[in-house]
C-alpha cells in the first residue's frame, strides 16, 4: 500500500543523475501564425440544412462515445491536418511509421470501426449517416475505403504490446468493432454539450482568444485528474519558464477507467481558478478520447495543443501512461514520452517543457523540483493511491497537499468507503451456489441496514429484463452487461447490489467491473464448486439435458468458463454451508472498509 512518504535528501534524486532523464529542448523555431485560424470541415449552415434531410435516405451508423469525441476534434480542426477517418494507406503508414501517406507526422490511428453486419451493407463510393447516440446527425462520411485489420498489429505498434491490461488493447479487441471505414468527413454540426459550455472551446475559439487578450506564447497543461498544490507550483514554474501564458487544458472525453469523472475534475479546477492570475491564465475543456498511448500520445497531444494555438506544452513523466502490464510492469518508461516528443518537436511546432516532479519541502514551507532539494531537507509527498485511501478512510488529507476547495469537491464525490454504493459480483458454475449465498447476504447487508439492497439474480434478470434473449454466447454477454449497467447505477446512487449470473467470460466480467468501478467498490466472488458436484445437486436437470445435446452453448460442458484469476473472494461451497459463506463475504466488506465492523 501506498503511504505518505517523508524522507531526508543526502544527495541529488535518482531521476538528476541521467542526463537524458532531463529532456528540456529551448530555441525551437515556433510558427508565427499558430494563432490564425485553422481549416475546420463544417460546411455552411444553409448546406449543412440540405444535409440534414438528405441524409435521412443515407445509412445511418450511430457513433460510440469515442467515435463522438474523435469526429469532434476531425470537424473543429482539432485534428488538423486530417480530412476525416484514416483510410487504409494512411492507417498501414501511421501504424507503422507514425506519418501519413504523405509524409506527415501522425502517431494515433484514427478510424471508423463498426460492426460486421453494418460493413456488409455498404461500399466504398457511398456517403453514409454518422449520428450521435440519440441518433442526432453530425457528419457524412464519404467511403473510400473498407477493410478489416490486424488488431494485434496495430497494438504491437502503437501502443507496444498486445496486452489487454491496456485498456486501448482491450478497447480494441473486446469494444472495437471488426471492419473499418475509412474517408473524408462533411461536418453537419458539432455534437451537443450540456455541461460547461462556457468552457468548451473549438481551436478556432482558442486562438481568437489569444489573439484578443496579446497572448502569443501559451503554454498547454494537459491533465486528466484534480489539481493539487504541486501541479499549481508546476505550471507556475512552467509558464515563467517559457515566459508564457498558461493554458490549463483537461481531458473531459474518454480517459483511463477508474479515473475521477470529469464533472468532479472540472469543479476542482473551477475551485482553484482564482488562485491564478486572470490575466495571465484560462481554463478550456477538451474532448478527446484518450488512448494511454504514453510516448505516441504525448506527440499526439503536442499536435492537438498546436492546433489549439499553443506554443508550448508540459509533458509530464510516463506521460499518458496507463500503469502496469500483465507482468506487473509499467507500459513505458518515465521518459520515453519526453524522448519521443523531443524528437519531434520541431515537426510539432510546440517546445516541451519537461514536467518536474515537485515535492513539499518541510523546513521551507514550499514546493521545489525533487533534484534541486538541498541535503539534509525533509520532504513530504503524498502518492494518488495514497490520496485515494485517505479519500476512502475518511482521513485527513493536509493543507500543504492540496486546496480545501479541492478537497471538498473530492469528498462530495467519494464520501468514505462506508458510506458508498458497491457491487458484489458472484460468479461461478450454474449450481454452484451463487443465489443462494447472494440470498443470505441480502437478508444480512438487511439486517444491518444503511443502505438498500438489490439482488440481481440471474433466473430473476432474464425474467424481467433480458426475456427475450436467448443462451448463444453473444445473448449471455449482452445479458450480463445488462446486469452490470443495473448494478452501476445502483451503486452509483449509492445503493448495493448483488448480482448472481454465471458470467463465463473474463472479458465481460472485465468490462462490467470498470463500468461500475467509476462509481464505488466491486467485489468479485467466484464460487469455485467443481463442476462435478455441480452436476451431482443438478436441482433443475439442466446439466443432464446438456450431456444429452439438448441445451447448447451449455457453461462448463459445451462452453468454456474463465476462471477468474484475482477475485476478492473464493468460495468452495462443497463443504460449507450457507451462513458461513454468507460470512466470509461480510467479513471481506468489512476487510475492504464497505461496511462498518
Amino acid at each position: 500500500m501506498a503511504t505518505l512518504t517523508v524522507a531526508r535528501t543526502s544527495e541529488p534524486a535518482p531521476e538528476a543523475a541521467d542526463a537524458e532523464a532531463e529532456l528540456v529542448v529551448k530555441d525551437v523555431a515556433m510558427p508565427v501564425n499558430n494563432l490564425a485560424p485553422i481549416p475546420e470541415l463544417y460546411v455552411s449552415p444553409d448546406s449543412a440544412a440540405r444535409l440534414k434531410i438528405e441524409a435521412a435516405e443515407l445509412p445511418s451508423w450511430d457513433l460510440t462515445q469515442r467515435q463522438v469525441c474523435d469526429l469532434e476534434l476531425l470537424m473543429n480542426g482539432g485534428f488538423n491536418p486530417l480530412k476525416g477517418f484514416l483510410g487504409q494507406a494512411d492507417y498501414d503508414s501511421v501504424v507503422e511509421n507514425m506519418r501519413l501517406a504523405d509524409g506527415t507526422l501522425w502517431p494515433m490511428p484514427v478510424t471508423l470501426d463498426v460492426s460486421e453486419a453494418f460493413a456488409a451493407k455498404i461500399e466504398p463510393g457511398q456517403d453514409i449517416a454518422l449520428r450521435d447516440p440519440e441518433g442526432v446527425i453530425l457528419a457524412v462520411l464519404s467511403i473510400t475505403d473498407k477493410w478489416a485489420p490486424d488488431k494485434s498489429r496495430e497494438a504491437e505498434k502503437v501502443f507496444g504490446a498486445d496486452d489487454i491490461a491496456h485498456p486501448a488493447v482491450n478497447y480494441l479487441h473486446h469494444r472495437a468493432g471488426p471492419v473499418y471505414l475509412g474517408g473524408p468527413v462533411i461536418g453537419v454540426q458539432q455534437p451537443v454539450h450540456y455541461d460547461f459550455r462556457g468552457r468548451r472551446n473549438t481551436p478556432n475559439e482558442l486562438r481568437a482568444l489569444f489573439r484578443k487578450l496579446g497572448w502569443r506564447r501559451i503554454v498547454a497543461f494537459q491533465t486528466r485528474n484534480p489539481l493539487h498544490r504541486a501541479h499549481q507550483e508546476l505550471t507556475f514554474r512552467a509558464a515563467r519558464e517559457a515566459q508564457a501564458n498558461l493554458l490549463i487544458h483537461p481531458v473531459v472525453g474518454m480517459t483511463k477507467p477508474g479515473d475521477i469523472d470529469h464533472f468532479t475534475r472540472v469543479r476542482c479546477y473551477e475551485a482553484v481558478l482564482d488562485q491564478y492570475p486572470s490575466s495571465t491564465t484560462t481554463l478550456s475543456l477538451l474532448n478527446l478520447a484518450m488512448r494511454m498511448g504514453g510516448p505516441r500520445e504525448a506527440v499526439w497531444h503536442g499536435i492537438i495543443r498546436r492546433n489549439h494555438g499553443c506554443t508550448h506544452m508540459i509533458v509530464g513523466r510516463d506521460h499518458a501512461g496507463p500503469g502496469k502490464n500483465s507482468q506487473g510492469k509499467d507500459f513505458y518508461g518515465p521518459y520515453d514520452a519526453q524522448e519521443m516528443f523531443a524528437r519531434h518537436q520541431d515537426e510539432i511546432g510546440v517546445e516541451m517543457i519537461d514536467f518536474k516532479q515537485m515535492v513539499y519541502v518541510q523546513e521551507k514551507a514550499q514546493y521545489e523540483p525533487r533534484d534541486e532539494v538541498e541535503a539534509g531537507m525533509t520532504i513530504l509527498d503524498i502518492s494518488g493511491t495514497e490520496l485515494r485511501r485517505r479519500l476512502r478512510e475518511g482521513l485527513e488529507i493536509p493543507e500543504w497537499f492540496s486546496f480545501p476547495a479541492v478537497v471538498e469537491e473530492l469528498r462530495r464525490t467519494s464520501p468514505p468507503r462506508a458510506k458508498q454504493g458497491f457491487t458484489v459480483f458472484f460468479t461461478g458454475f450454474s449450481g454452484s451456489g451463487k443465489s443462494t449465498i447472494a440470498n443470505a447476504l441480502m437478508v444480512k447487508l438487511m439486517e444491518m441496514g444503511g443502505r438498500p439492497v438489490t439482488l440481481l439474480d440471474g433466473d430473476l434478470v432474464r425474467k424481467h429484463l433480458s426475456s427475450e434473449l436467448g443462451f448463444s454466447k453473444e445473448h449471455r454477454d449482452l445479458n450480463i452487461r445488462r446486469i452490470g449497467y443495473v448494478a452501476s447505477e445502483i451503486t452509483k446512487n449509492g445503493g448495493i447490489a448483488l448480482c448472481a449470473p454465471i458470467a463465463p467470460y473474463a472479458t465481460t466480467r472485465r468490462a462490467v467491473r470498470e463500468e461500475i468501478e467509476s462509481f464505488g467498490a466491486f467485489v468479485e466472488v467466484h464460487v469455485s464448486t467443481t463442476l462435478e458436484e455441480c452436476e451431482r445437486r443438478d436441482r433443475k436437470g439442466l446439466y443432464k439435458l446438456a450431456r444429452e445435446g439438448k441445451i447448447k452453448e451449455f457453461t462448463g460442458i459445451s462452453d468454456p468458463y474463465d476462471v477468474p484469476e484475482s477475485p476478492e473472494l473464493r468460495l468452495d461451497t462443497e463443504n460449507l454451508d450457507v451462513d458461513y459463506c454468507a460470512q466470509q463475504v461480510i467479513l471481506k466488506l468489512e476487510q475492504m472498509g464497505l461496511i462498518r465492523a
